[in-house]
C-alpha cells in the first residue's frame, strides 16, 4: 500500500502546536527555563535558586545581593536573550527575589 499524503514531521508538529496554543506556550516556557544556565553561565547558576513563570513574568530567587544587583542592571538584555532561546516572546519582566 502506497501512501500519497506523506508529510514531514516538522510540518505535522507545527500544525499541532498551531492548533494547541496553550501547549505551545508551555513548551516555550520550559525551553526558557532550560536555557537559564546557558544564557547566564555556571558561575551565576550557583547563586540562583527557584525559577518559575507566572503571568509572563519570570521570578528568580537569587542568594547573593551582589549577583542580584548585577542581574538587575542587565535585565532587559536577559529578557531578550531568554526569549530568543525560547523561540518566542515568553516573558516581559524578570523579578529577582
Amino acid at each position: 500500500m502506497k501512501r500519497t499524503d506523506a508529510q514531514s514531521l516538522s510540518s505535522v508538529l507545527d500544525k499541532f502546536f498551531e492548533e494547541n496554543r496553550i501547549l505551545a506556550e508551555k513548551l516555550a516556557e520550559t525551553r526558557l527555563m532550560d536555557s537559564w544556565e546557558k544564557v547566564l553561565g555556571l558561575p551565576v547558576m550557583r547563586y540562583t535558586g527557584n525559577l518559575f513563570i507566572k503571568n509572563k513574568c519570570l521570578y528568580v530567587q537569587i542568594n547573593s545581593s551582589v549577583v542580584k544587583n548585577e542581574l538587575l542592571m542587565c535585565r532587559e538584555r536577559l529578557i531578550r536573550n531568554l526569549n530568543k532561546e525560547a523561540g518566542r516572546e515568553v516573558i516581559y519582566k524578570i523579578v529577582f527575589t
